[in-house]
């Protein structure tokens, strides 16, 4: 899935989810914004969606983990994109939206898709060459803790609290838990537990860089989303004939889970997001960060046998709850249009959080 598109959800949502959650700004301009939007006819329950959208990212780290069994980093994360492009592509198509023209944007989505594609997808397929599927899911829970951090000295009008920086120590406490630091991250490979982290970071990054440059440009989401895979996809294109080498063979079982991590945790994913935030807003679509880690544990330890020790569980649980903390805002007291006003600006400024390498 493409997160600057999840990111760009929740802002041009926000005004409109101050009163009720509403549909996208950008996408369904024909709904009040006063009332939620209104489910298609004959759509999934938007709970079920909610599941699968939680089952798709949470796999996603089994995928990765399954297609470098076959196939180098690099070409992972590149059939990752080529997928997951391909989805995005075929619906605007299908939907008859045109990607960006202007060049300021194209500019600006090649940095958004370094940061939020290229990079972290490419990092977390080395680091699940030596570390476990499950621990990479939790690496990349601490994607909002590294956003909150940054946000502080980059975005001047996200303010701190005390709440906001107890759930960023709190976090980094449950990282620390995770690895095991009173062991000396005994059982851990360093290297590929740094490159998951710093994916996670990479998020972080390209969240910030696009709030910052890509917020009013006046394309759709799934236009700028679309573009963006594809700017992510070129660049994987130039990257791994320089620094990997073409597959000699094509295992099926590998090439499979690619086609499934890109096709859906990169393509359907992403629009499965798009729905829920039309139609519930981003702060319940924003929970499905939180059910990520659990299904990559879960799916690591049964499906991959992967080896779960006390700290792992205990360590994500404190993890996602500083997560929620540094999320977490206080709403305004009072009632009417002056007080739907003070929460649409609250909303705007809050970072919502995607999975996304998902």
């Amino acid at each position: 899935m493409s997160i600057t598109a999840a990111r760009r959800n929740a802002s041009a949502s926000s005004a409109a989810e101050a009163a009720s959650p509403a549909t996208d700004s950008t996408a369904d301009r024909a709904a009040p914004p006063s009332s939620p939007a209104a489910p298609r006819p004959g759509a999934l329950d938007w709970r079920i969606r909610f599941v699968i959208l939680c089952l798709i990212w949470g796999l996603s780290f089994l995928f990765i983990k399954v297609g470098t069994d076959g196939y180098a980093p690099l070409n992972v994360s590149l059939g990752r994109m080529v997928f997951g492009s391909a989805v995005l592509v075929a619906v605007l198509a299908v939907k008859r939206q045109r990607l960006p023209r202007a060049g300021r944007t194209w500019a600006h989505l090649l940095v958004a898709a370094f940061f939020l594609n290229a990079l972290p997808f490419t990092l977390f397929a080395y680091a699940e060459t030596t570390i476990t599927s499950t621990l990479a899911g939790i690496c990349n829970a601490t994607s909002p803790l590294w956003g909150m951090a940054l946000s502080l000295v980059a975005l001047s009008e996200d303010r701190p609290t005390r709440r906001r920086f107890a759930g960023l120590g709190l976090g980094f406490i449950g990282v620390l838990t995770v690895l095991g630091a009173w062991q000396g991250f005994s059982g851990q490979d360093p290297a590929g537990t740094a490159m998951a982290l710093v994916a996670a970071v990479s998020y972080a990054v390209g969240w910030i860089y696009v709030r910052r440059t890509l917020t009013g440009t006046g394309d759709s989401n799934l236009s700028l989303a679309g573009a963006q895979l594809l700017v992510g996809t070129a660049q994987l294109a130039v990257a791994t004939p320089l620094f990997s080498h073409f597959p000699r063979s094509f295992p099926l079982v590998p090439l499979l889970a690619i086609a499934a991590l890109g096709a859906l945790g990169t393509g359907v994913a992403f629009l499965m997001q798009y729905g829920l935030v039309a139609e519930v807003g981003p702060t319940t679509a924003m929970l499905v960060t939180y059910f990520t880690p659990v299904i990559a544990t879960a799916a690591g330890v049964t499906l991959l046998g992967e080896r779960l020790t006390w700290n792992t569980p205990v360590g994500a649980v404190i993890v996602l709850a500083g997560a929620a903390l540094t999320q977490s805002r206080r709403r305004p007291a009072g009632t009417g249009p002056q007080h739907a006003a003070e929460q649409a600006e609250e909303a705007e400024k809050a970072e919502k959080t995607e999975p996304a390498g998902r």
